[in-house]
């Protein structure tokens, strides 16, 4: 079989499931298909997102949404000061065999044992927890007890985040930031949608969602996703535009010299290359445009750029900064 048959066949194949993706969700969720894509993007790349928004925008009952509509088991751990590492992990406890009354210690897994997990209000919890989970966002594995549980893939975190509530809360640790591929602002709805929304929900009955994707199917879309082509002038576009970021880059544009603190990492670039080859398959192309790379930075870099105290006494924000890089950095 020739090799444009092939890529014809995969090609059609993900704009069919995603079509039918489109339709299953819009039953339960209206708008913000900005937002969806970018979820549904990150879940093909493998990586994790933190979903930033006020209360009362669905960022819970999307989660969930996704997690029926790709046949794949949900679990929800509710942030608060004094939760664990234990209670995200699962602890060993001791029992006793009725039989022989011999006593061995078993482990009880935790909620972090599911295909997709929901950190909501993740920046509830102190520093200590919230590290808890760099393991197994990064090695995709946990340790209890000197003994090392991986986790089944694909092991996706979505974690929520509220921007308006300041007390109480704990700034996420910037190692921790950069293990999200995508940081994604859920925004109000627009006015049409939201009467759509309301009609829906005050309905007699909900909606019923059918699986489009099954775990196998899953695994195959991110194996085909790493093996989208990408030209070396997409991959040094998106190096220099993350260089351009760092405030001792020869490159960085005087915005970035005078209001950033830090700038972005390697893992910016590679999220940029990663999350262009789903956002190709999924519009239809096997090769990543500058397009791609340009339609994820914000997602991308909003927050792996640190400004520092003028930027903050200004106004600037990191979003500022990546429009004038955007701007700057030649395609």
């Amino acid at each position: 079989m020739s090799s444009t048959l092939v890529e014809n066949r995969v090609t059609a194949k993900v704009q069919e499931a995603r079509a039918a993706l489109d339709r299953e969700l819009r039953k339960v969720f209206y708008g913000q298909d900005t937002v969806v894509e970018q979820i549904v993007l990150a879940l093909l790349s493998g990586g994790h997102c933190l979903i930033v928004g006020v209360p009362g925008l669905g960022k819970t009952l999307l989660v969930k949404s996704i997690a029926q509509l790709f046949s794949l088991s949900f679990k929800r751990i509710q942030f608060t000061p004094d939760l664990m590492p234990a209670d995200i992990f699962g602890a060993e406890v001791m029992e006793e065999d009725p039989g022989t009354g011999r006593r061995q210690f078993r482990f009880v897994q935790g909620p972090v044992f599911a295909n997709i997990l929901l950190a909501d209000e993740i920046n509830r919890t102190p520093p200590k927890t919230q590290a808890a989970l760099l393991e197994a966002m990064e090695e995709r594995h946990v340790t209890v007890g000197g003994k090392t549980y991986p986790l089944a893939p694909p092991f996706f975190v979505l974690a929520t985040q509220n921007p308006i509530e300041l007390e109480g809360t704990y700034p996420l640790p910037e190692a921790q930031l950069d293990r999200f591929l995508l940081n994604i602002v859920i925004d109000y709805l627009s006015e049409a949608d939201e009467v759509r929304m309301v009609t829906a929900t005050t309905a007699p009955e909900g909606a019923d969602l059918r699986p489009v994707f099954a775990v196998e199917e899953i695994l195959e879309l991110q194996r085909l996703v790493r093996e989208v082509p990408v030209s070396e002038n997409v991959v040094s576009y998106a190096v220099r535009l993350v260089a351009a970021s760092r405030p001792g880059s020869s490159a960085a544009p005087e915005i970035v010299t005078e209001k950033v603190k830090w700038g972005a990492g390697s893992r910016a670039s590679q999220a940029l290359i990663l999350g262009g080859k789903a956002r190709a398959l999924l519009n239809g192309r096997l090769n990543v445009a500058i397009e791609d790379v340009r339609a994820l930075a914000a997602p991308v870099m909003r927050h792996r750029i640190i400004t520092n105290f003028r930027a903050d006494a200004e106004g600037v924000t990191s979003e500022d900064i990546i429009r004038e890089l955007l701007a700057a950095v030649p395609e």
